[in-house]
């Protein structure tokens, strides 16, 4: 049985939190970019296990990235988001269109029985785990079957791009880019557990629209872990939901009091 979802509270200033300067625009653009960069020089270099770091991170940065142009946070035309979506599921090896799609039904529906990315958190984590490769499988299935015919073609644009993205991989033969293709293939099968349950475990039965975290691990994870703000107030790009936090934490009472952190033990409490 899952509790009421919380909605967002009401006299809280946002508004001006929504659009991002050019300089702001830029750095979300090319966020993911440093740490792709570092980990392909890894591959070809005596230190490329370490490679694999550096996949994360810009795998986290991308899902960064192509999350706020779901949302259009990025103040940018529409079509240039879906682009935007198109380029991230080629090198991501992945389908951002299907991704969009079931994020937003998440949104309408959170926890829900019609909540096809959220389902994962009310997995256990070795569950959810195991699951993990069949996620983005059954995104894709549940966006062509529900969804409208414009995002069928887009599935199709991921598609070309991914074969497209990976057959020129395989023709270099250079070490760095398949060794990414396998970093983004295990990147993929673990998206359900990081992107996911991570953030929404433990939520479906306390009402919380899903956890916050506080401290060195929010800035680690590129703020991704402002979860709950993120759900109570989605058009307040990523950057900005540090700000959005702190004035629900000290107008808002008793939010900052039920908030469910990530990881309690890096969690900084609220002052």
């Amino acid at each position: 049985m899952c509790a009421p979802c919380e909605h967002a509270p009401q006299n809280v200033r946002w508004k001006d939190l929504v659009q991002l300067p050019k300089y702001q625009l830029w750095l979300e653009v090319s966020l993911p970019l440093p740490w792709l960069i570092l980990s392909w020089g890894l591959y070809v270099s005596p230190l490329w296990p370490f490679g694999a770091v550096a996949s994360f991170m810009f795998f986290l940065c991308a899902l960064r990235l192509n999350h706020e142009a779901i949302h259009g946070n990025l103040g940018i035309s529409r079509k240039w988001d879906i682009a935007l979506l198109h380029l991230l599921s080629a090198v991501m090896l992945g389908c951002n269109t299907s991704i969009a799609w079931s994020h937003m039904q998440h949104h309408r529906h959170a926890m829900g029985p019609n909540d096809h990315e959220g389902r994962c958190g009310r997995m256990t984590a070795t569950q959810v785990l195991i699951y993990g490769p069949r996620f983005p499988i059954d995104l894709i299935r549940a966006c062509w079957r529900l969804a409208a015919q414009k995002w069928r073609w887009r599935i199709l644009r991921d598609g070309a791009f991914v074969a497209l993205f990976v057959g020129l991989c395989l023709w270099s033969g250079y070490r760095f880019l398949l060794l990414h293709m396998v970093a983004m293939i295990v990147a993929q099968c673990l998206t359900a557990f990081f992107a996911v349950w991570i953030t929404h475990q433990g939520t479906a039965q306390s009402g919380l629209a899903g956890r916050s975290q506080r401290g060195v691990l929010a800035k680690l994870a590129y703020l991704m872990f402002y979860h709950r703000e993120h759900h109570l107030f989605p058009r307040v790009p990523v950057i900005r939901l540090p700000d959005l936090a702190n004035r629900l934490d000290a107008g808002v009472p008793g939010y900052a009091a039920s908030r469910l952190p990530v990881f309690q033990l890096l969690d900084r409490p609220t002052l």
